[in-house]
């Protein structure tokens, strides 16, 4: 048996206990129930659990290893689902009372190719409704609520992704991403989040928000844990058609090689105008350690970041308002105002504007792709801030007046609207011991290198290790 409590463990710890018989699927699926039964009430990161099938799913996997057709080190390892991914059998919400007796009677593909690796869901993730939000607040389940101070929101949409991971509920979750929502919770929550290149994990099955934007990504204790979920989602899936074709890789195989002489890009402009001054240092410090292991860092220039943004939200707002049109117009009332009014706004924008916007998109991408002849990754802050308060609407940012939404996206919507992987990292604590991240960026289909600096920076930090205290009432 492991020296230290089950569910503070990582993937890969936990996959050599299973792998080497030092305990079994079934003995892991209890602690983590435990956890979830003993920690939920006050976290509210689960909108469905599936314990019962858990049950059934451990035990599979025990009888599997005992006869020796151990399938990998997700084998045995339970996981939980935002609920927007399809699973059969099992309501799949999308944060949503309009949704909530939608049982899909087919797997999403993500789902499936989880189960192929021989891991199992365990439950369906908080999030806020139909993913159009970055907090951590849903009017239809109540607002999920980050481990560190349960009063403070988790980041969104894949809010409930975010807090299972970091308080230990399961070792790893899979969210979405369309303009920050595996990042944004991740950073806020103190956890690894990947949003991986634009159509390298499969979208099918899972419900849209924006489907030129939308991406899916894993969340994990560490880059290492999800390098290994990685290796099980990326597959070429001809049920979606954005889904592309790529080399058969092991994103676990070169973690440990040294970073000497990667060069990493700080935009000059933009990022910057409002980013809370603890967000900066730790930042700064950040760059500082990474520069100790032998990166290069270089001030770059993006002159249309603010554009990229602006276009990224026309095409969003856009997209999702043709997806809810009907929803909206049927049963408006069911809906958050809030969300009802995003989604709405979106019915206005002219084919002309999304036209436009597209066109954007398309010639920042390949100005900023260019920008990797001479760099390889570019560094930010994944949020301007620390986690806001639940009840809090805007922030002072060194006497600028900021909307919470705009101080949680605007950073991370950059990378989402054209595409590129981005991948968060915790990189220190503020005064008020919230979670801080760090962002880094790389060129489409270079998560290898993503994971590969990810992982150096927490082989000599201890940020990713720390873990909230859930004994303490906030």
């Amino acid at each position: 048996m492991p020296d230290k409590d089950v569910f503070t463990l990582t993937i890969s710890e936990l996959s050599h206990y299973i792998s080497t018989r030092q305990i079994s699927p079934v003995e892991v699926l209890n602690e983590y129930i435990e956890r979830i039964e003993t920690t939920d009430p006050q976290l509210n990161s689960f909108i469905t659990k599936m314990f019962e099938d858990g049950k059934r799913k451990a035990e599979d996997a025990e009888k599997q290893i005992l006869k020796g057709e151990y399938k990998g080190p997700l084998h045995g390892i339970p996981i939980g689902l935002k609920d927007l991914f399809w699973t059969k059998g099992t309501t799949t919400s999308s944060g949503s009372n309009i949704n909530k007796e939608f049982i899909p009677n087919e797997n999403s593909t993500v789902a499936d190719l989880l189960n192929i690796a021989g891991s199992y869901c365990i439950g369906k993730l908080h999030m806020t409704e139909f993913a159009f939000d970055g907090t951590s607040l849903n009017r239809h389940f109540g607002p999920a609520r980050n481990p560190w101070n349960t009063n403070h929101m988790a980041g969104g949409s894949s809010s409930g992704a975010g807090v299972a991971v970091a308080s230990g509920q399961v070792p790893l979750a899979i969210g979405t991403d369309t303009g920050g929502s595996v990042r944004v919770p991740a950073s806020l929550c103190g956890i690894t989040g990947l949003k991986p290149t634009f159509g390298l994990i499969s979208r099918f099955g899972v419900t849209p928000l924006s489907w030129s934007m939308d991406h899916v990504g894993p969340l994990a204790k560490t880059a290492q844990d999800t390098a290994i979920a990685l290796n099980a989602l990326v597959q070429f899936d001809p049920k979606d058609t954005d889904s592309v074709e790529t080399c058969d890789t092991d994103y676990t195989k070169d973690l440990d090689r040294e970073i000497k002489g990667i060069r990493v890009g700080i935009p000059k402009n933009f990022i910057w105008d409002f980013v809370d001054p603890e967000v900066k240092l730790a930042f700064d410090n950040a760059i500082k350690k990474i520069e100790s292991l032998g990166a290069v860092v270089k001030e770059i220039i993006n002159p249309n970041l603010e554009l990229i943004n602006m276009a990224g939200s026309i095409v969003q707002t856009s997209e999702a308002a043709t997806i809810h049109r009907s929803n909206v117009l049927n049963n408006g009332d069911s809906f958050d105002p809030i969300i009802r009014m995003r989604i709405e706004t979106g019915l206005f924008v002219t084919a002309e504007s999304y036209i436009k916007a597209q066109q954007i998109r398309m010639d920042e991408k390949a100005i900023l792709i260019k920008q990797f002849d001479d760099i390889d990754l570019i560094a930010t802050p994944t949020t301007s801030i620390t986690a806001p308060r639940l009840d809090q609407e805007r922030i002072d940012i060194n006497n600028h007046d900021v909307h919470i939404r705009e101080a949680l996206l605007r950073i991370t919507r950059i990378f989402s609207t054209i595409g590129l992987p981005a991948i968060s990292i915790p990189c220190g604590l503020a005064k008020n011991k919230l979670p801080i991240g760090l962002q880094l960026v790389a060129k489409p289909f270079n998560e290898q290198m993503l994971l590969n600096t990810a992982h150096c920076f927490q082989m000599v930090t201890n940020w990713h290790n720390l873990r909230p205290d859930l004994t303490t009432s906030h």
